[in-house]
């Protein structure tokens, strides 16, 4: 059969200068090259687009004003498209109600597991849902935790009533409530609390409101008691925390805690789900447990009407194990899972598909893997291109790229000085090719020879958070140190939860947005923008609100926004460049006035590198060089945050934050989003950092950070309850002789 190809012809979206190509249909192509050369433009904002954009067009319109819109890419011509599947890096939302196992459909193969064979029968398949009214758990509405009172908090138990054993200000000695409580009568005031009968205790607690009599003065009056966490639960608990004054809500958080629902233990089923049971696991135990132990469970089932679904149940779960999600359950959230982990189990989803001929579109799959299982993600790409799909995947990762049939090179560099193919053909081509990939792609990046001494440590003290096993270690303050380990090692948990807790003074740059909004950009996001409206103002002594898009000088028709949007009932709703401005988004008046013969909207049009060619004010040139220095030449001024990957959001972050002197900075994956030739740039930031006093700890995967750091701490061995523990500290080049370590192997010179 002939090679079939999907054809572009002058395509001109962003930077893209007419660019014509043609991808090989049912084969792996990887499109590489600098962070902002143009591959997104070509995969995601032309392809992509267009895939997504022809097959809505088959809906009723009335359909359609229901489904994402897409806009026609800019291009001469764009041929030969199969339906488009898009798996990115945007995390899983979906909250508490979401999981790995409800996401992936898994969740409800076991569903009906339990309704065939499950002891003794509960009902129909859907009661084994916590999303369902039928089988959620009735106290915590299939959440499986809830906001409950800290008794640590709350109760003193070496104490007795009279020597102030009730730690909550209102039941202080004397107060009306502590007094209600003495009243009741149903109490010995002078016995302490730790001595009480389980009866005693529970009516303290739990009592239902009660008439009590006492007599005040000469009157006998009635009062109501009530069992103190039922009355605290019923003032606080029970009601919307948003409808308390902001002092009673700081008043009262110290003595709550979200904890296991009391009623179902965290299983989010109702009692009679709960009991049914197969081989004495219920379906909430076997949700909790993680992916291989669970396999092996399945396997075990002999009843022979179950077989169909154990076989397909174990051939989902072994996807997850493939991709290197074994250390994960079903149970597990979908809004606490890693960028990388969210893309894996998009993929899981698709593996399972019985769709064919499909593009499969992937954006730096390898984000979040360590070196070791790096060739999972490949055999799975092979997998979806040997079942008759097209593989399209944007990457940097040079043991992704040498799986590729077909590579496309984008550049030669970013911004205007990209958006043009130069390089097309195969991994042993590419090696020989004069561009920055193909110059980096064969370089081995040697150890450091020369480590800083520390200058002092920061602990870590007993981590047990998720999977770590009562961690103890101490992070030497004034070095680099890289923190590494396999996916779902304990990595994470180690840094950002324990690390933080312990040391809240860090300045955390992690991949979470910056803005979402389209009036807010890196002009206005690293504060330079009020630094060119002054100079503005100053220049043209006028008033500095004029050149604002938010204030006064927004024009009039588009309100500063550059576009309108126009809602045409059933029809999608259209984007068009406002016709007053432009697209400009300023007055005309406003850009009537100049500083150094550039208007306020030509300074937001320029990107960082020529904004730096531009502008003399020390201020303005200072962070416009942090910008530059991690590699973010290319974005304009203007260009709305909304629209920056995870990398970007992460590196203009460090940008802003540069400044800072004597600081402990902690970065999670700073290289995701980065090419080859990038990444020196990055660890140059990195090290300047250091030399100027700070303290720089790196979560990283990548082998170029691995082998620059001072010292290095590897968490491991695998990921889940097989990791959890310290493998190795010390330097790079201790590192190699460590037979423990997993990342020994891969960073030998």
């Amino acid at each position: 059969m002939p090679q079939e190809y999907i054809e572009i012809r002058g395509a001109r979206e962003n930077n893209l200068k007419n660019v014509s190509l043609r991808i090989p249909k049912r084969k792996i192509t990887i499109f590489t090259g600098v962070s902002g050369s143009g591959k997104s433009s070509i995969v995601f904002d032309t392809i992509a687009n267009e895939a997504q954009r022809l097959l809505n067009e088959n809906f009723s319109l009335f359909i359609r004003n229901f489904l994402p819109r897409y806009p026609q890419p800019e291009a001469d011509a764009i041929e030969n498209l199969s339906m488009a599947v898009v798996v990115d890096q945007k995390r899983l939302g979906g909250g508490s109600h979401s999981t790995v196992g409800t996401v992936t459909d898994i969740y409800s193969i076991l569903r009906r597991l339990f309704w065939r064979i499950g002891q003794p029968f509960a009902g129909s398949v859907n009661v084994f849902s916590f999303n369902d009214p039928q089988g959620m758990c009735p106290n915590c509405n299939g959440l499986g935790r809830k906001l409950d009172v800290d008794l640590d908090k709350f109760l003193d138990t070496s104490k007795s009533l009279n020597e102030g054993a009730l730690l909550f200000p209102d039941y202080a000695v004397d107060k009306w409530d502590w007094s209600l409580c003495i009243q009741s009568g149903l109490f010995d005031a002078d016995k302490k609390l730790s001595k009480y009968t389980k009866k005693e205790m529970d009516s303290l607690l739990y009592s239902e409101p009660m008439k009590i009599k006492t007599k005040i003065g000469a009157k006998e009056i009635n009062l109501t008691f009530q069992g103190i966490l039922e009355k605290f639960a019923s003032k606080y608990i029970r009601r919307d925390i948003k409808t308390m004054s902001e002092r009673t809500q700081k008043a009262v958080a110290p003595y709550m805690t979200m904890g296991p629902c009391s009623v179902c233990g965290g299983g989010r089923l109702s009692q009679a789900v709960l009991k049914c049971k197969i081989n004495d696991r219920n379906i909430a135990e076997l949700a909790n447990t993680e992916i291989t132990e669970l396999i092996g469970f399945l396997k075990a089932i002999q009843d022979p009407i179950a077989r169909p679904i154990v076989n397909t149940l174990v051939e989902r779960l072994q996807h997850l194990v493939d991709i290197g999600l074994e250390y994960l359950n079903l149970n597990r959230e979908t809004d606490t899972l890693s960028g990388g982990e969210s893309q894996r189990i998009k993929i899981v989803k698709h593996l399972s598909s019985s769709l064919m001929d499909v593009t499969y579109v992937f954006d730096e799959p390898s984000t979040g893997m360590h070196p070791r299982d790096v060739h999972r993600m490949n055999e799975l790409l092979q997998k979806l291109r040997d079942k008759g799909n097209t593989v399209i995947v944007v990457e940097h990762d040079p043991d992704v790229i040498k799986v590729a049939d077909h590579i496309v090179d984008v550049g030669p560099r970013a911004g205007r000085h990209g958006g043009e193919i130069v390089f097309e053909g195969s991994y042993k081509d590419l090696l020989r090719a004069d561009t920055l990939t193909g110059k980096h792609i064969k370089q081995n990046v040697p150890l450091k020879g020369e480590f800083r001494k520390p200058r002092g440590k920061l602990s870590v003290k007993n981590a047990k958070a998720n999977n770590l096993q009562n961690v103890s270690v101490d992070i030497p303050t004034g070095v680099l140190t890289v923190v590494t380990g396999v996916a779902g090692s304990g990595k994470s948990s180690l840094i950002n939860r324990v690390f933080l807790q312990q040391h809240p003074d860090a300045i955390v740059i992690d991949q979470s947005a910056v803005g979402a909004s389209s009036r807010s950009n890196p002009a206005t996001y690293t504060g330079i923008m009020d630094d060119v409206r002054k100079a503005f103002a100053t220049a043209n002594k006028v008033s500095a609100a004029l050149f604002s898009f938010n204030s006064k000088g927004a024009c009039d028709n588009c309100q500063g926004l550059g576009v309108i949007y126009t809602d045409l009932a059933f029809l999608s709703e259209v984007k068009t460049p406002c016709e007053v401005c432009g697209g400009k988004r300023f007055k005309d008046d406003v850009l009537a006035y100049k500083l150094k013969g550039k208007s306020i909207s030509d300074v937001l049009a320029m990107n960082v590198q020529q904004a730096l060619e531009h502008f003399e004010l020390p201020e303005v040139r200072r962070k416009l060089q942090a910008m530059s220095d991690v590699g973010l030449d290319y974005l304009s001024l203007g260009q709305p945050l909304s629209t920056l990957s995870g990398g970007e959001c992460q590196r203009i972050k460090l940008a802003s934050e540069l400044h800072k002197k004597g600081s402990v900075y902690v970065m999670d994956e700073p290289t995701t989003g980065l090419h080859m030739s990038d990444i020196g740039h990055l660890l140059g930031v990195m090290n300047r950092l250091v030399d100027t006093g700070n303290t720089v700890i790196v979560i990283e995967h990548n082998l170029h950070v691995i082998k620059n750091a001072d010292w290095i701490i590897d968490i491991g061995p695998e990921g889940g309850s097989k990791g959890g523990t310290v493998m190795f500290e010390g330097t790079p080049r201790d590192l190699q002789r460590a037979k423990r370590s997993l990342t020994s192997a891969y960073i030998q010179d």
